[in-house]
């Protein structure tokens, strides 16, 4: 017992001035269009195989059964491009689960398997807010440039906040032209 303490003392000082810790984020990475766009792992609930998604097509959100329950998509390819990904990309599709802070699920799909990578924080910068308040990315809040053979890439993190308020915006006007929809049969 005595041996470890010494050990653990003599190697302790050195060692931490010599090793050096630099902090990363861990990423969930999958394109979208001709974008990377990135989630912090602990925002993704899981990834699974892509299941029907029932909507009605006007509006990039639906709804599919995971399990037992139902989860909202968004097709977030619909709303920055104006046309869904599964249009382009028939198979092989998965889901995206986002897991907000009263613990509903949110489903984004996406055409290739998701990478999880380690992105150093001083890779990471903030997006100036002029761009997000004039760009269809308003959703992302920071870039990522990531070095790689060749060109570096360049992944855009999505703002689980803003990505959750545009799910709940989208779930109230779907919810209001459904009534509207209701009320025009009816009378």
């Amino acid at each position: 017992m005595n041996n470890q303490s010494i050990n653990l003392q003599s190697a302790t000082p050195e060692s931490l001035k010599t090793r050096q810790v630099t902090p990363i984020l861990k990423l969930v990475i999958f394109g979208m269009g001709n974008l990377h766009l990135a989630l912090p792992i602990k925002s993704v609930y899981k990834v699974v195989n892509h299941t029907t998604v029932y909507s009605n097509g006007l509006k990039p959100i639906g709804v599919t059964h995971l399990g037992e329950s139902e989860v909202t998509v968004v097709d977030l390819h619909q709303q920055f491009f104006q046309s869904s990904q599964s249009n382009h990309s028939p198979s092989g599709n998965y889901l995206v689960m986002v897991k907000n802070t009263i613990g509903e699920l949110y489903g984004i799909p996406v055409a290739d398997s998701p990478l999880v990578i380690e992105v150093p924080l001083s890779g990471i910068r903030v997006l100036p807010e002029s761009y997000r308040r004039a760009n269809t990315l308003h959703l992302a809040s920071h870039v990522a440039v990531i070095p790689q053979e060749g060109a570096p890439l360049t992944v855009f993190l999505l703002d689980v906040d803003r990505l959750l308020s545009i799910f709940q915006e989208l779930a109230a006007a779907q919810l209001l032209l459904a009534g509207v929809k209701q009320k025009e049969r009816l009378g």
